[in-house]
């Protein structure tokens, strides 16, 4: 590459704009317009910062069927911005960290790169705004669903590959953003903050290493607790790796009905009765594994309490001691750990390590909602409804498993970065297919 071209490769940390309650969803046209072009915050980009495009055209073809979702509304035929250039939009969001805001879009659609390949027009903030509440974000999951045959296999753990069943991580975390100005005093009045709290309930799938399925719920209790959600998305032949905060009997119990299996963590109280010790091998003692058992689970619980209708196997793990750790700003802090992992399962014939082996995997969906946040920018929500903050998710799950097409790897901070690049304009199309290929043999020589 000539001298000339060569510049310091910084991937800019996307901005969060100064939102007040009330923006964008209560805009006008008119003031969402005026408030696109005299946001101090937006950084002006020309079509220059934007290439790479030709890369979203395989995913074209399977957003088609989005183009006329309620367009039947439309009875005088005038609008512009359909859902497949909605879809697309945010995809060119996620993938180039010069776009940083909703605010940022409308730009971006005047650029002639952007309307001669994604299809649309001059888009302003109102349509954007306004799509995000009128098109069904479920219409994105049979395209994830499709797009998901594509994905390829890229775990390395050979230990893993007896399991007949999907290994899905689950596990949930939480967004914020602003209400609109109606609610902004109920809620700062009801949890001391302004902020509007969602969780993403999400599954993780760990051969593939992409996210496949996120719900999206207020952060309460009742039919959006953690444990209430996945009860309502268990499917058939799928080893569900969770964390405590799932530990509930009637889960498990439907988990094995659906004829899945299921890891998770129970807390360091429990009650049980030992019916049955298991002899350790050699290979479960070398990966610290304490003890295998079958238990009787909860049997000393008072009540009419549902308790597992099947055998349970409980397996202790050493791990490290700690008391409890703050986590966010010291808003809450985790539970102690007396430096014992508690793992139930169902799964009776596979070997104690290899237990605990898929346990430890569970923390691979900790590190995709890092990179999730962080990398692709979802810690701040373009769209502030439900239905908007969705799509956005939607959107995020389709940018993952265009990554692991693309690379046939793991989505890592670095072949992120580069994707990035190429989308800004700063590395050439060579430049990012050396790096995949350098990325491969890498993958190649540890694997032998």
């Amino acid at each position: 590459m000539p001298a000339k071209q060569t510049k310091p490769k910084i991937v800019p940390k996307r901005g969060k704009p100064v939102v007040t309650p009330g923006t964008p969803d209560d805009l006008s046209v008119d003031q969402a317009q005026q408030e696109a072009t005299t946001d101090a915050s937006d950084r002006k980009f020309k079509s220059k910062d934007i290439q790479g495009l030709k890369y979203l055209d395989m995913i074209a073809p399977l957003l088609e069927r989005l183009h006329d979702d309620q367009c039947e509304r439309d009875k005088a035929g005038n609008r512009d911005l359909h859902y497949d250039q909605l879809c697309m939009l945010v995809l060119l969001y996620l993938f180039n960290p010069a776009i940083t805001a909703l605010r940022s879009i409308p730009q971006a659609t005047e650029l002639a790169k952007v309307k001669k390949r994604l299809g649309c027009g001059r888009t302003s903030l109102g349509s954007l705004s306004e799509a995000s509440r009128v098109f069904d974000a479920d219409r994105l999951k049979e395209v994830i669903a499709e797009l998901g045959q594509h994905a390829q296999s890229v775990h390395g753990q050979k230990s893993l590959h007896g399991i007949n069943q999907t290994i899905t991580l689950v596990d949930g975390s939480l967004v914020s953003c602003l209400p609109r100005l109606i609610d902004a005093s109920i809620f700062k009045g009801q949890s001391n903050s302004h902020l509007v709290k969602w969780r993403l309930h999400t599954h993780f799938e760990v051969d593939r290493y992409v996210p496949t399925r996120i719900d999206v719920t207020p952060d309460a209790g009742g039919q959006h607790d953690e444990r209430s959600v996945l009860e309502q998305t268990i499917q058939r032949d799928r080893l569900y790796v969770m964390d405590r905060g799932y530990a509930k009997f009637s889960l498990f119990n439907k988990i094995v009905q659906a004829k899945s299996s299921y890891v998770c963590r129970v807390r360091d109280n429990s009650v049980y009765d030992v019916l049955e010790q298991r002899v350790l091998s050699e290979k479960a003692v070398a990966a610290g594994v304490l003890s295998d058992e079958i238990v009787d689970l909860g049997r000393h619980q008072g009540g009419n309490r549902e308790r597992p209708g099947h055998p349970v196997r409980l397996i202790c793990v050493r791990c490290s001691a700690h008391t409890s750790r703050g986590k966010y700003h010291g808003t809450s802090t985790g539970p102690s750990s007396d430096g014992i992992l508690r793992i139930v399962t169902n799964m009776l014939d596979v070997p104690a390590e290899i237990i605990a082996l898929i346990y430890s995997q569970r923390w691979i969906i900790e590190i995709f909602f890092r990179f999730f946040k962080q990398l692709m920018g979802c810690s701040h929500l373009i769209f502030h409804s439900q239905n908007g903050i969705e799509i956005q998710c939607y959107c995020a799950l389709i940018a993952c498993l265009l990554i692991n097409i693309w690379t046939g790897r793991k989505p890592t901070k670095r072949t992120f970065e580069m994707i990035s690049y190429y989308f800004m304009g700063l590395a050439s199309e060579e430049e990012l297919i050396a790096h995949l290929e350098k990325l491969k043999r890498h993958y190649d020589a540890t694997a032998t």
